[in-house]
């Protein structure tokens, strides 16, 4: 599990490969991620847009930007959280994701909430040893 806190916004990420949805003969790994968004503020602030680097084993290193999470657009009361989970494929078999997220305070003031790196490690990983 990896955490960070930014303005009172807490983000939470678990990932786990999906050995079902992966074809490792095909150089197609595939993790889920699960992440929690807590309001611990004393405003209300809504999700407007999401930003990914997604990086695999080769140093090859994908953005993905859009509205909001998975079709949706939060709006997080003060003690409120937002669950979801989504997904990333990869060619190689592990590598790392780290991202952040715009949102809006109820005052109309915008500000990038840090989304913690995270590891995409599968079975089929091996660590380089020295």
């Amino acid at each position: 599990m990896y955490q960070q806190t930014t303005k009172s916004i807490t983000i939470t990420v678990e990932p786990s490969y999906l050995d079902e949805e992966s074809n490792p003969e095909e150089f197609h790994f595939v993790w889920a991620y699960h992440i929690t968004i807590e309001n611990n503020s004393g405003d209300t602030v809504q999700l407007l847009r999401r930003r990914w680097h997604i990086t695999d084993s080769n140093g090859h290193v994908q953005e993905v930007r859009g509205e909001g999470v998975v079709g949706e657009q939060p709006v997080l009361e003060p003690g409120d959280s937002f669950e979801y989970t989504s997904g990333a494929p990869l060619s190689t078999p592990s590598g790392f994701m780290v991202g952040s997220y715009l949102m809006v305070s109820e005052t109309g003031s915008t500000f990038d909430v840090s989304v913690p790196a995270f590891s995409l490690d599968s079975p089929y990983h091996t660590a380089a040893v020295n």
